[in-house]
Order: structure tokens, then C-alpha cells, then sequence
């Protein structure tokens, strides 16, 4: 498989490594000359002075024979654009794009470009440390249909099992943290307090995670 990466900062050299390193043909692209520096000194792959958008600059870096295009540069405008020409005119199958806007990046997951918002995924984590009761989103598709978020049990959920729960809420429970441990959900597992469940669902917010607990309370 042929890699282009686009932005040879922490997170580009990161993973343009780490696929250099599975044996990947490998091209990072960045402006900055001096930031290939950071790069290992086994590397493996090919350096490209340009901007990801430019196509000459593209097309040194194997465009045309690509598999993958990765935009994680430190701008949102140059990993947006660099992210459609490598999807609309080269018609690369594999492209991502790190977007710092959450409001564009919902906008570029809806055009069939997935996308790392870091800003909006550090937000609610952190918000979700703060407030232990408020439901943490974890992962959503493109359209929003399936979600998969982490919620803080219902005091009547302690020792019931999660398929007792699951057949009260009708959610599904991915896996559970449990002591700063990732258990893979079983309908047998029982929940203890401090837990907390990843739960995939069509849609959730706190309004329908209260909803879930005062069905439960009602089913037993």
C-alpha cells in the first residue's frame, strides 16, 4: 500500500512511521524542510517539500498511485482542501483529514471525508471527567445514524446483569470500564458500581439517558 502524508508534525511523523515501519510505501509532504528532522532515522519512506494541495507537489509525493492520503497539517483550510483534490480528482478510496473545527468537520464526515476533530473529542472528555453523569460521545458515523457513547449506570443497575439492562433499555452495550479496565461486553457481566458502559444506540443525550434509567426503574 502507498501512504501519503500530509504535515510532518507529532502526529504526522507519528503515523507515517508507524506505516513505514508495517513495511507501507510511505510519502510525507510538509513546507518545512527542517520539520523531516524529526522523522527516525530508520525511516524509511520518501520526503516531499510542498503543500498537500499542490499537484505537482502531489505528484511527486505518488499521488496517482496512492492507496491512502492523511491530512494532519497544523491548518484546517490546507487539510480540507489537500483532503478533496486527493478524494475528488485522484479519486483516492482511503483519505482522513484532522479538522480542529468541530463545525467542520461534522460538514466534511457528511461529504463522505472522515475526520479526527481533536478539539471537539478533547472537549467532551473532558467535560465527561468533570461531570461523571454526563454521557460522553465516543464515536458516530458520517450520518449520525449509530452512535456509540460512554454513560455512568443508573444506581438500580448495580448488580444486574447487562443483559437484564439491555432488554429494559434497548441499547446495546459495547464494553464496559471497570477500574480503568476495558471488559468486551457479555449479557452475563454484572454491573458494579463505578462502572461505566460504552453504549451503541441510534441517537442519546441526557434528556434520553434519563429517559433510558426511568424505563429501567419501571421494568423491573
Amino acid at each position: 500500500m502507498h501512504v501519503i502524508v500530509m504535515g510532518c508534525g507529532r502526529v504526522g511523523v507519528s503515523v507515517a512511521s508507524k506505516l513505514a515501519a508495517e513495511g507501507n510505501s510511505v510519502a510525507i509532504i510538509d513546507r518545512d524542510t527542517t520539520s523531516f528532522r524529526s522523522l527516525p532515522a530508520d525511516f524509511s519512506g520518501r520526503t516531499v517539500k510542498g503543500v498537500g494541495f499542490d499537484l505537482d507537489t502531489l505528484k511527486e509525493a505518488g499521488i496517482e498511485t496512492a492507496d491512502a492520503f492523511i491530512a494532519v497539517s497544523s491548518g484546517d483550510n490546507s487539510n480540507i482542501i489537500s483532503a478533496r483534490v486527493a478524494r475528488e480528482k485522484f479519486k483516492i478510496k482511503i483519505v482522513i483529514a484532522r479538522i480542529y473545527d468541530p463545525r467542520r468537520a461534522e460538514v466534511y464526515a457528511r461529504l463522505g471525508i472522515p475526520t479526527i476533530a481533536s478539539v471537539a473529542w478533547s472537549t467532551q472528555q473532558i467535560l465527561g471527567l468533570m461531570h461523571p453523569q454526563t454521557p460522553v460521545a465516543l464515536w458516530h458515523d458520517a450520518n449520525d445514524s449509530i452512535n456509540v457513547t460512554a454513560i455512568q449506570p443508573d444506581p438500580s443497575w448495580i448488580g444486574k446483569s447487562l443483559g437484564q439492562i439491555e432488554s429494559m433499555i434497548g441499547a446495546r452495550t459495547v464494553c464496559v470500564q471497570r477500574n480503568g479496565q476495558n471488559i468486551l461486553a457479555s449479557s452475563e457481566l454484572l454491573i458494579q458500581d463505578g462502572d461505566q458502559l460504552a453504549i451503541a444506540h441510534s441517537s442519546l443525550d441526557q434528556t434520553s439517558v434519563d429517559a433510558l434509567r426511568t424505563r429501567s426503574r419501571t421494568s423491573k
